[in-house]
């Protein structure tokens, strides 16, 4: 098993970075989600409901600042945030630091309706929710449940064949393959029997030991079409009769790193427990 795929995303729920190599903290890769976009109250704009979030482009500048490019929109460079320290409705954190004010505006304009932009200064705030498997002491930045999330190729290359397996049941034409950023992973993983992931609980990638802290239950947002933006039945549709219990929809996993270290493209990846 080898490391196939490394994906970052700057601003949370925006489209996601693929890159050769990255370093990654306790929190989390490097650059990834440290920033996201919330409304007046500060509670985030999910993605489910705000796809055109998918068409941002959003990359980490050397000075910690931001440089922000979607269509129809100008490109712009957003200084690192200095703000004033604000309420933030996110599980296990309660305030966030605002970014420029044009970073509010730029994200106002592209979703039309009132945005503004919040940074996380200091990750060690924010705990990863014990609801989601976290222990104490660990921490993560403002992913979702877990500093990392892992999905396996052959899992996809599994659900592929489930959802054209359907399509030939209901005389449809047959679909084209899903693209992995609809589960927005950090890691992709290949050689791997399909979903072998689910019965993991710590493994090493690289010099790097992790936790699988929990399963990823998939919502709404894998729904959508990661180029067109455009929302479909798949793969929820086949996830819930293949791979659903306890009331969800499962594939990849959440990871907790044990450390600090760095990751390339084709480490070895060894299941230890």
């Amino acid at each position: 098993m080898e490391l196939a795929e490394i994906r970052k995303y700057p601003v949370k729920s925006v489209s996601g970075l693929v890159v050769d190599s990255t370093v990654v903290e306790p929190w989390g890769p490097v650059g990834d989600r440290r920033w996201a976009v919330v409304d007046e109250r500060g509670e985030g704009h999910w993605l489910g409901e705000n796809p055109r979030l998918l068409s941002v482009v959003a990359s980490v500048t050397d000075e910690d600042g931001l440089l922000l490019d979607a269509p129809g929109l100008p490109q712009l460079k957003v200084p690192p945030a200095t703000g004033e320290n604000v309420p933030v409705d996110f599980p296990e954190l309660d305030s966030a630091i605002l970014a420029h004010p044009e970073a509010h505006s730029w994200f106002t304009r592209l979703l039309g309706k009132p945005a503004r932009l919040v940074w996380l200064d200091d990750p060690n705030r924010r705990a990863v929710p014990p609801s989601h498997g976290g222990l104490p002491g660990e921490v993560v930045s403002l992913a979702g449940d877990a500093p990392i999330l892992l999905t396996s190729r052959s899992s996809l290359r599994r659900l592929d064949d489930w959802i054209l397996e359907g399509a030939m049941e209901r005389q449809d034409d047959p679909p084209a393959p899903l693209d992995m950023a609809r589960f927005r992973p950090n890691l992709v993983i290949d050689g791997a029997p399909p979903y072998a992931e689910d019965d993991w609980r710590e493994i090493r990638i690289g010099p790097l030991a992790f936790r699988v802290s929990e399963r990823c239950d998939r919502c709404a947002v894998t729904t959508y079409d990661p180029v067109t933006f455009q929302k479909g039945k798949e793969p929820l549709r086949t996830l819930a009769r293949h791979r659903r219990w306890d009331g969800k929809t499962w594939f990849g996993i959440r990871l907790v790193p044990r450390g600090r270290g760095e990751l390339r493209l084709g480490d070895p990846v060894t299941v230890l427990a």
